[in-house]
């Protein structure tokens, strides 16, 4: 009778495991981090395609609240949730906010995810008076 035991794979090292736990969980970052980055830069393009619409033709504000609807019921059909006329609103005020694209880099916290203090202030004190 032949050991059986000596076929079958050994359990790999705690080391390992660790080890490739560590790499899998700082590619799920990076890739966060990625999707995070490229979110907020089509954001910033999305509010500064409807403002500088917006500064070519009609700037009534009747025009913008129906050129919000009709952005809204379309995009939403195609692309899902998260393009109701308060979020288009709100990339259109991002970009008014920042209508420096490179000093969003700095004055965001890609590390984290989170709009850092001072521009979070200064986001959300634009915004408060043109709702």
């Amino acid at each position: 009778m032949s050991d059986t035991t000596s076929n079958l794979p050994q359990a790999p090292t705690p080391e390992l495991l660790a080890d490739i736990r560590l790499l899998l969980n700082h590619a799920q970052r990076n890739v966060a981090q990625a999707v995070n980055s490229a979110m907020v830069q089509t954001y910033w393009h999305i509010g500064r395609t409807i403002i500088e619409h917006e500064q070519s033709g009609n700037t009534r504000a009747e025009y913008g609240k129906q050129q919000l609807a009709y952005l809204s019921a379309n995009l939403g059909k195609e692309f899902g949730k998260g393009f109701d006329i308060t979020n288009l609103r709100n990339m259109r005020r991002f970009y008014q906010t920042f209508p420096i694209r490179e000093t969003l880099s700095l004055e965001l916290s890609w590390s984290v995810g989170t709009i850092k203090t001072g521009a979070r202030a200064r986001y959300f004190g634009v915004g408060a008076y043109e709702q």
